[in-house]
């Protein structure tokens, strides 16, 4: 089996049987993780069209609110900062929440305590990760590696801290930095899970790659952190980051983390010196002495209600193992491929996400081509951006990747198999009414 084949379902002119929907009941009360999904709040009120529930399948860009965070912030609204103000620093455990909640993320990325620290956003802790990792690399280090496929900022990022450290910034496939490392490269920026395709990349293969040629790895766990284990301990990973809004379910622009290996944490030294991360921050001294552990790698003050408001967000994994959910996530991809196979019509949609389970993160993303009419020539016009509007109008909730991705992220906390069989059957409605389009014809922008 090639790694993206087409799709191939029925032959568009007849609405396919909808026969995986009793496996999906089957398999839904089989679930060990069945009962977490009532630790979340998620639509209820039927779909008007279908008279089915919505079906949320983007927590790969925003996680579902817990219900464990709306009275937990009340609570720091209302007591901690209404009531005991300024003593909440102390009396509430707020100045040791970066800290705290980092060593609750921790055993989610593979880290021992100590090792995590929660604060500021994603692309702060990337600067923070490369600047840091560029002053550990040896002397003669000329370049930064970034993964050629990477999310957008983490570019920017990279050359950003390449202008002020007066290196260069080549960008290699993850596949191919093993080959392309050399004795001066300081260290490479790599994504565990491609945004866009949903690929995962060797993290054990490349750190080790990386080491072997003395340079410093650095991951980014945006598309994988709460989605499979990562063992960013058991690999040797010096550095990580990654956000917490997604599989973690921290909220919308919720506080991102910053791992550092504990026998490199004694030589970080952050480009961004704040009185957070200062030994003795209360004294106010002018001569800047860094924190001792994984505290050097804070900032400025935390933002408390983000911070507070995740913390109650990760109480949804009392008593959840990362490989359960590693387990639950794997199934649910293979089903809703296998349903989009039965419902999806013949030559409209195409997998860009890897089948084989050692290259695939928790989610799946389609190409979807629209019916080419019998004067049309060879090829077909991708759609996608009207297919997921149509999608989201029929309550079935994924988004748009330019120029031509459907991306559907599977959550297995609170994802079930019939939220992956209705979604299928209901892309399979939205290919099926596609006009025909003529070769060449307008509209069809990604």
């Amino acid at each position: 089996m090639s790694e993206t084949p087409e799709l191939r379902g029925d032959d568009g002119l007849h609405a396919p049987s909808r026969d995986m929907a009793a496996r999906a009941a089957e398999w839904d009360a089989a679930d060990p993780l069945a009962a977490v999904r009532d630790r979340f709040v998620l639509d209820s009120a039927p779909d008007h069209a279908s008279g089915d529930a919505g079906v949320y399948l983007d927590g790969n860009s925003l996680g579902a609110l817990p219900r464990t965070v709306p009275g937990r912030l009340a609570d720091v609204i209302a007591r901690e900062w209404g009531e005991l103000r300024i003593r909440s620093w102390t009396e509430s455990g707020w100045w040791t929440a970066p800290e705290r909640v980092g060593d609750k993320i921790a055993p989610l990325i593979g880290a021992a305590p100590g090792r995590v620290v929660v604060g500021d956003s994603t692309s702060v802790n990337l600067f923070k990760a490369v600047v840091g990792g560029v002053r550990m690399a040896g002397k003669g280090c000329t370049e930064i590696l970034v993964d050629a496929t990477t999310f957008p900022t983490d570019g920017y990022i990279a050359r950003s801290a390449a202008r002020m450290t007066g290196l260069a910034v080549r960008p290699v496939e993850p596949a191919r930095i093993a080959d392309e490392v050399t004795e001066r490269t300081a260290l490479a920026l790599v994504n565990h899970v491609d945004y866009r395709t949903g690929r995962l990349n060797d993290l054990p293969g490349i750190t080790n790659a990386l080491h072997s040629a003395g340079a410093l790895a650095v991951w980014d766990l945006c598309h994988s952190a709460g989605a499979l284990p990562v063992g960013l301990d058991a690999h040797h990973v010096d550095l990580a980051v990654g956000c917490t809004y997604k599989y973690l379910n921290g909220g919308p622009g919720s506080p991102a983390y910053l791992y550092v290996r504990e026998s490199l944490q004694e030589r970080f030294e952050s480009p961004l010196p704040g009185w957070n991360s200062h030994a003795d921050p209360f004294a106010m001294d002018p001569a800047y002495t860094p924190a001792e552990g994984i505290s050097r790698a804070r900032v400025g003050t935390p933002d408390i209600l983000s911070l507070l408001a995740l913390e109650a967000a990760l109480e949804v994994w009392d008593g959840v193992s990362i490989e359960a959910v590693r387990t639950k996530s794997l199934a649910l991809t293979d089903f809703f491929l296998e349903c989009v196979t039965s419902y999806v019509p013949l030559g409209r949609a195409r997998s860009v996400t890897p089948y084989d389970h050692q290259r695939r993160g928790s989610q799946v993303s389609l190409e979807c081509f629209p019916k080419l009419s019998a004067s049309a020539e060879q090829g077909a016009v991708p759609m996608a951006r009207e297919v997921m509007d149509e999608l989201i109008r029929r309550g079935v909730v994924g988004d748009f990747r330019p120029p031509d991705v459907l991306r559907f992220g599977f959550t297995p906390l609170y994802t079930s198999f019939a939220d992956a069989e209705r979604a299928a059957w209901v892309l399979g409605e939205v290919l099926r009414a596609l006009p025909d389009v003529e070769s060449g014809a307008a509209g069809a922008d990604g």
